[in-house]
């Protein structure tokens, strides 16, 4: 029997006041399918004061919210010691944390959160870690490969700042990366429109196209390796795989980004540099708090897999 199996009941307080009630559902009922939440609201079957309410409903402190039984595939016992584990090895990425958010370097390969076929991702693993807090929510996301720090708020007053700062383009964002070809120190700035392409039988790709969305990044060369290069990556910004593909507009595209570049072209370095994906890396990030207009930056290191390949072109040049 899973823990949703019965009736639930719970009284809504401030952490969770102005949260849109599908994400609450999404946060309390880790590892249920989305649409299986859409389905209880959409029948009435979740209610708010006793009255039925639609998903984009905003709870308010006091509500009481009732939740009906919802069968739930156990896990195998293979699946949660695979869980526990990636779940504790986090915990030594996390940068800085406080009452109110946690900086974490986000190891490449996790996704930031579980979907598309993963159990689960960054956020659900820290609602793991951290079981007392009541509120755990990503501020921005990483795409699944990129490296680097991720900032989640603790308390909805953060989360509502940190967005705002990310509206306002306040939040200030430096990634490096390495990318194929000589970078054009002239080539600093990049406002190419990007348009997100999902067709039917695979994956979402970024485009640019005059009908995208506005979009800028900043970029600077900070070594060069011959036919590979060491840039910084400043998006202003927040669009799907922007900075991959601002790169490949600027012609030099990521190694190993085998969406956006001729892979092949670079596969006998791949191979030597036994790499899988591109090396993308979220290396800074500076914001204020609520509490503060002082500003605050963090660093995460690189990891040892990114640290090897640039010692590697070095030597190779």
């Amino acid at each position: 029997m899973s823990e949703f199996d019965k009736v639930q009941f719970r009284e809504i307080d401030a952490a969770h006041e102005g949260q849109r009630i599908d994400n609450y559902l999404f946060s309390q009922l880790k590892g249920v399918p989305k649409s299986r939440v859409y389905r209880i609201l959409r029948k009435g079957e979740v209610r708010v004061n006793k009255k039925r309410v639609k998903a984009e409903y905003k709870l308010q402190n006091g509500d009481s919210l009732r939740i009906p039984p919802i069968k739930v595939a156990e896990k195998t016992a293979d699946e949660n010691i695979h869980k526990f584990e990636r779940v504790k090895e986090l915990e030594a990425q996390i940068l800085h944390e406080t009452n109110q958010y946690i900086l974490l370097n986000k190891p490449s390969g996790m996704a930031v959160h579980g979907g598309s076929g993963l159990s689960f991702g960054v956020i659900e693993a820290l609602r793991a870690l951290r079981p007392k807090e009541k509120f755990l929510e990503l501020v921005h996301r990483l795409d699944r490969d990129t490296s680097g720090c991720l900032l989640i708020a603790k308390r909805r007053s953060y989360l509502t700042h940190f967005h705002e700062l990310l509206r306002t383009k306040k939040m200030r964002k430096e990634y490096i990366a390495i990318v194929c070809g000589d970078w054009d120190n002239h080539q600093n700035r990049v406002t190419a429109p990007l348009k997100k392409n999902q067709p039917k039988s695979g994956e979402r790709y970024v485009t640019v196209d005059n009908e995208g969305k506005a979009s800028e990044t900043g970029f600077k060369c900070l070594k060069r390796f011959g036919d590979y290069s060491l840039i910084k990556a400043m998006p202003m910004t927040g669009r799907t795989h922007q900075i991959r593909v601002h790169a490949q507009f600027a012609g030099c595209p990521l190694l190993g980004d085998d969406k956006y570049s001729e892979t092949n072209e670079h596969r006998e370095l791949l191979g030597s540099l036994k790499l899988k994906t591109f090396l993308l890396h979220a290396q800074k990030l500076s914001f204020t708090t609520p509490d503060s207009d002082k500003i605050v930056t963090f660093e995460a290191p690189l990891s040892q897999t990114f640290e090897n390949t640039i010692e590697y072109l070095r030597q190779r040049k």
